[in-house]
């Protein structure tokens, strides 16, 4: 996926607009992770880019692009522009030695 989104447009509320916009993206990304792997991948990777224009657009982690998203509307951006390629992943064995970290306890 790459695009342009536009966060005005007439007829159509912002907020309506921001959700379908999110909606848009995270339907992209289920939609790449159902396709099959290819032979000798564990799971889907993505490489992605966010910026104002896709000129200046930089290299963000995945998990990142929703706050980034909701950054640009406060500073009353009129668009921006995002760049999700999917590519096949392999998770690494840890190193000898290495323990998983714990997980979080709820208090």
């Amino acid at each position: 996926m790459r695009k342009t989104f536009q966060l005005q447009v007439e007829g159509k509320h912002p907020d309506r607009l921001l959700e379908a916009i999110k909606h848009e993206i995270r339907k992209y990304i289920k939609r790449e992770r159902r396709r099959v792997l290819p032979e000798g991948a564990d799971f889907w990777d993505f490489d992605c880019k966010f910026g104002t224009e896709a000129e200046n657009a930089e290299v963000v982690h995945l998990s990142a692009i929703t706050g980034l998203i909701d950054g640009v509307v406060k500073e009353a951006g009129k668009q921006f522009y995002v760049e999700i390629l999917a590519k096949p992943g392999q998770r690494k064995a840890r190193p000898a030695g290495e323990a998983a970290p714990p997980p979080d306890a709820e208090d």
